[in-house]
């Protein structure tokens, strides 16, 4: 049930599933289409290690031989996920799309959720249904409110230079993101109903277009600790403005264990064929 690898993979769609699946497993299972073409797969989002994916996006050329009709959407679906076998693993759909798609430079938002468990003094006490699901805190109470307005302060355009981690990548990318949604709602044990007991959970959700390195781990750690007392929002506003990772404190930044991809959105027309070649497709359907 759970991402012990880095989950660089995705599919034509979305998936509903948590997998933990080595990243060439979908290419494994479009090469077994018997593709004419090199198969390449273009992800839109990455996780590290330890994050799991309720939904993610890719792209991919595939052609067929000349006597052969490209796949349809459904049929498409139906035979990777036969290929992909008892893998954690399934695409949900397909979509044709123009050749200039991209699914990672095209997508327009990406979410994030990060889930909580209050009053877990031991491991034990979580169901096995959350085990390395949630990020289990002893407090059984956070300060809420105070975390809401950690979140205004988050929220909107700001250069989050502070909340990303050192890597590789860091001389590249821009460190101005803009948030659009930094909100907090209560939350629930994926087997709430049927366990003897109610714990307390929180879900924070983060969108933005695209995030820095370790980013929503980082506000999360952040957001906690304004929750937990340990961090004031003007000390976090210190933080913020000093645009400086050495300025985020050593071992705040939440386990990656507790987060999720749950969305990536494109617009729609940036999914949509062109007329002439939605056409040509509709011709070549009807001559078969």
């Amino acid at each position: 049930m759970h991402s012990d690898i880095s989950s660089q993979h995705a599919q034509p769609g979305s998936l509903p599933h948590i997998f933990s699946v080595h990243r060439n497993k979908i290419p494994d299972a479009i090469q077994r289409l018997r593709p004419v073409n090199p198969v390449s797969l273009s992800v839109s989002s990455r996780t590290d290690t330890g994050v799991h994916a309720l939904s993610n996006s890719a792209h991919f050329d595939l052609q067929r031989k000349n006597d052969k009709l490209p796949f349809t959407e459904d049929v498409l679906v139906q035979a990777l996920n036969f290929h992909l076998g008892t893998e954690q693993i399934r695409i949900t759909r397909a979509h044709r799309v123009p050749h200039d798609f991209h699914a990672r430079f095209r997508a327009q938002s990406r979410t994030y959720v990060y889930r909580i468990a209050l009053g877990i003094s031991h491991h034990s006490l979580l169901p096995l249904t959350d085990w390395d699901l949630c990020w289990s805190l002893r407090n059984t109470e956070l300060n809420v409110d105070a975390m809401h307005e950690a979140a205004s302060l988050l929220l909107g355009t700001h250069d989050f230079s502070s909340f990303r981690a050192v890597n590789s990548d860091l001389p590249f990318k821009n460190p101005v993101k803009t948030m659009d949604v930094i909100s907090i709602q209560q939350g629930n044990s994926f087997a709430y109903a049927h366990f003897h007991r109610e714990i307390p959970s929180w879900e924070l959700t983060f969108t933005s277009k695209s995030f820095l390195y370790k980013q929503v781990r980082r506000m999360t750690g952040a957001m906690v600790a304004v929750g937990q007392g340990l961090l004031s929002v003007p000390q976090l506003k210190k933080i913020l403005e000093a645009r400086d990772s050495l300025a985020y404190p050593q071992g705040m930044a939440a386990p990656a264990h507790g987060l999720f991809l749950t969305r990536v959105d494109y617009r729609d027309t940036d999914l949509q064929l062109s007329p002439q070649l939605s056409e040509e497709l509709l011709t070549s359907t009807r001559k078969d």
